[in-house]
This record gives structure tokens, C-alpha cells and sequence, in this order.
């Protein structure tokens, strides 16, 4: 298990904008998260109507972030960073996300990489049910 301060070390998002809290496993191919943020009245994405299950689509990309890193050489933080440039085949099965009362359980799965641009598949899901899901596309940002 990798818990959040490991993950704070790993990707740029820093403070409450980390919104994974743990990695329960992974592999070469993927990864398994989980955070239970969702409910706090703080949330960073939270507006006055409460946090929307758009912002699944920053739960899916912030995983692949997470498992990129985990893939650099000695799990070092990763040496490029990323953009989100494209989201595709969403489908959201709620409205919110903040009366959700149990741990999301955030799935990614890396489905292409090339030199410059990164593509995974996420899903999310709520005691046992499926919360949202889709594809995004991160690039790469040029080697150092």
C-alpha cells in the first residue's frame, strides 16, 4: 500500500489538490487507488452546489499520473510533466459526488504510451457501483 505522503512526493499536486489518498496495488499495465476526500466540505473542487462528478475525469488523470511516476526509475518523481489534452467515451453515473458515504475506488489502465503523449482508461466506482469512467490523453512534455 502507498499512502498519501509517498504520493504527495511522486506528482506535483500538492496540498488538498492531491485528491488520492492511497494506492491499494499496481503494475506495468495498472493501477488501483482509493480516497475517501470526496465528503470533505474543503474539497479544493467543491463549489457551492457541492462537488460535481465532472471533476472524476481529475480522479482518472491524477491515477495515471500516480502510475507514471510509480514506472520512473526508482519510483522517483516523474522527470516530465503532463498535460491533460483530451477526454473521451465519459459517462457519468451520478450528479455529485460529495453524498457519496464510502471510499471511491479509482481503476486506471494504461492503454497506449508513445514518446510524447500518454493514453489511459479509468473507472471509478462507490460500494461496489460504478461511478463514472473514460479515457484520457496526457502529453508529455518535452525531455529535458
Amino acid at each position: 500500500m502507498i499512502r498519501r505522503e509517498q504520493i504527495l512526493a511522486l506528482i506535483p499536486h500538492a496540498g488538498s489538490m492531491c485528491l488520492i489518498d492511497r494506492v491499494a496495488n499496481w503494475s506495468e499495465e495498472e493501477i488501483h487507488c482509493e480516497t475517501d476526500d470526496q465528503r470533505d466540505p474543503a474539497h479544493p473542487l467543491r463549489r457551492n452546489a457541492g462537488l460535481s462528478a465532472l471533476h472524476l475525469i481529475e480522479y482518472g488523470a491524477q491515477a495515471a499520473a500516480i502510475h507514471g511516476a510509480l514506472l520512473a526509475p526508482d519510483h522517483a518523481p516523474a522527470s516530465r510533466s503532463g498535460m491533460l489534452i483530451a477526454v473521451r467515451d465519459c459517462e457519468l453515473f451520478v450528479d455529485y459526488l460529495h453524498d457519496l458515504p464510502h471510499v471511491l475506488k479509482i481503476h486506471a489502465r494504461r492503454e497506449a504510451m508513445s514518446s510524447d503523449a500518454l493514453i489511459y482508461s479509468f473507472d471509478v466506482s462507490h460500494g461496489g457501483q460504478p461511478v463514472g469512467r473514460g479515457r484520457v490523453t496526457i502529453r508529455l512534455a518535452a525531455a529535458d
